[in-house]
């Protein structure tokens, strides 16, 4: 199935050089960094993977879990920065890093069908998502490091996202995880209704819709979170802010934010945000990371892979075509084992 296209904002070939950007950053290991030469970390590493795969380039998502797979840590973690070459910069266990790859593994089988990826990729989900759970506190909150007590809304609502993904897995791999599934509805739990326990971060646009984005909170009560605090951060014709008092549109929250009014039926408001940061766009299809209102300068002075990810992603959700496209509407799904549409 060809890759997707948002008309009269960007068209199928549009997409397809963003991607080609993203695979031109990828290092011969499978790594992707967040620019040549930069930083690298697991969580936006999956996220350019699954962009590569929206796009068509199925061996080179594959190349980037096969690196998962390889540098992964005896207790199912990653370091959370990586150096060029690989080199460890911070050696931090993320357990939002950590989960992703369960999000990653099920989209591309959902655009390939290849049962035996997920075969390979089974134990690297297993021991990624046990670290994960292992950190959950009794009130269902889940630490945002081991050793670190501290839990972020924005991360555990991607978690949530990875755990539902991965006890669709488990049913593939003749594995069920019941405690898996428990530790997800005890956060959602977490989410909707114990804001006490989660750090305060209300500053920033992604602790507004991250709890959509991860499936956690959907319906009326989602529409209502949205409502109140549209005003805040979004700015007509330009984007999203990424915190609420900087006057500073960054194109992954916007698209990020779009993908979260998609999974709640919000089409036409998401297809205008992903219009309205069109802005950060270049010539060759890549994106650069935000824009200062106020005077016009890019910052920070970087084009990177997760941006340009996040821009592919919101598309291929607007455009609804393929199973893979539903990966975000279906976040709040229990177990999406058998989608509507057969992976192909």
């Amino acid at each position: 199935m060809s890759a997707p296209d948002l008309p009269d904002v960007l068209s199928t070939g549009q997409i397809l050089a963003t991607v080609a950007g993203i695979a031109a950053e990828q290092q011969a290991d499978g790594l992707i960094p967040w620019y040549a030469g930069g930083q690298a970390d697991p969580w936006d590493h999956v996220e350019a993977a699954m962009a590569l795969d929206v796009g068509g380039e199925h061996d080179r998502a594959q190349a980037a879990y096969d690196w998962l797979r390889r540098t992964q840590r005896t207790d199912g973690s990653w370091a959370s920065r990586y150096d060029p070459g690989g080199v460890v910069a911070d050696a931090t266990a993320e357990t939002n890093h950590a989960a992703y790859v369960a999000v990653g593994c099920w989209h591309h089988w959902l655009c390939t069908g290849d049962h035996g990826f997920l075969e390979r990729m089974w134990p690297t989900v297993r021991r990624a998502l046990d670290f994960v759970v292992g950190c959950q506190a009794d009130a269902g909150q889940i630490w945002w490091a081991a050793g670190d007590q501290v839990a972020l809304l924005t991360g555990c609502s991607s978690i949530h996202q990875a755990l539902r993904r991965g006890t669709a897995i488990a049913e593939l791999a003749g594995e069920p995880q019941p405690d898996w599934e428990f530790a997800a509805d005890l956060l959602a739990a977490a989410i909707r209704d114990r804001p006490e326990v989660f750090a305060d971060k209300s500053r920033f646009s992604m602790d507004w819709y991250y709890p959509i984005l991860g499936g956690a909170v959907r319906g009326p009560v989602a529409r209502q979170r949205i409502e109140q605090r549209w005003d805040e951060f979004v700015v007509p014709g330009r984007g999203a802010y990424c915190v609420a008092d900087q006057p500073w549109v960054t194109g992954a929250e916007t698209c990020e934010l779009a993908l979260a009014l998609d999974a709640i039926g919000e089409r036409s408001a998401a297809r205008e945000l992903v219009a309205a940061m069109q802005h950060l766009r270049e010539d060759d299809g890549s994106y650069w990371t935000g824009l200062v209102l106020t005077d016009g300068v890019r910052w920070p002075v970087e084009r990177t892979t997760w941006t340009a990810a996040a821009v592919v992603l919101a598309v291929d959700a607007l455009h609804g075509q393929h199973p893979r496209s539903a990966i975000f509407r279906d976040a709040a799904e229990p177990n999406s084992a058998v989608p509507a549409q057969q992976p192909q």
